[in-house]
């Protein structure tokens, strides 16, 4: 047996330290000073000054004055992340849409955890009538079968409504007419590697379906998804 490195703990201790430091910046948007980003980090500012150059170089914070905050970088990566889960999805999401002869569509969480967005919509082939969704629509996260599917993939925030703690014990969210009259939807989290749910899978109708068939459809869908990501 050989010795541990100790080399690899600090390496791991620095990327813990920079990614904790862009996700300190991702809860302020409008950014933070060195000093007011060392005192909610509880890190020296010293070496917070290092982990931003080190972050800047790869344009994931960027300088606004005195001030900083998440850079292009991170768009760059988020749309990266969105692609692959654009590919890993159209056939998992086309046979959804098939099985179910209803609308099938993946929404991520944006703008923090307040607003969810659709990100693919595909339709069932052999239907003629079915709901009408257009990619970019967006929404509140706590709104909606897709959102609150999403918002019950992450952990347990205090004050959440209850019907996204009753979709965290269910493994999936059903809502009838929150985001559009007559709509019913049905969605369940992705969660890949047991991370915590940043996308959706569900389906949309006019008027009410058989839950005990379409909620299995939609549960297999999002492991199969999660699987592939």
């Amino acid at each position: 047996m050989t010795a541990a490195d100790p080399s690899d703990a600090l390496g791991s201790k620095t990327i813990d330290t920079g990614l904790r430091l862009l996700e300190i910046l991702r809860d302020h948007p409008d950014g933070l000073m060195i000093s007011e980003l060392a005192q909610v980090a509880g890190i020296h500012r010293n070496a917070v000054s290092r982990h931003l150059t080190a972050l800047g170089n790869h344009r994931l914070v960027t300088r606004i004055g005195g001030r900083f905050t998440l850079g292009l970088g991170i768009v760059e990566l988020n749309a990266a992340v969105q692609h692959r889960l654009r590919s890993a999805a159209v056939s998992a999401l086309q046979g959804l849409a098939d099985s179910c002869n209803a609308t099938a569509f993946i929404t991520v969480l944006d703008s923090g955890e307040d607003e969810a967005v659709v990100l693919t919509v595909v339709e069932p082939r052999a239907s003629q009538f079915h709901a009408a969704y257009r990619a970019g629509t967006r929404h509140p996260a706590t709104r909606g079968a897709s959102g609150i599917a999403i918002l019950a993939g992450r952990p347990p925030k205090p004050g959440e409504r209850p019907a996204i703690a009753q979709a965290r014990a269910a493994g999936y969210s059903v809502t009838s007419g929150e985001l559009q009259s007559g709509a019913w939807g049905v969605a369940a989290p992705i969660v890949p590697a047991g991370r915590p749910a940043e996308a959706s899978v569900g389906v949309v109708t006019i008027g009410r379906r058989d839950e005990e068939a379409i909620i299995p459809l939609v549960l297999t869908t999002a492991t199969q998804i999660a699987r592939l990501l």
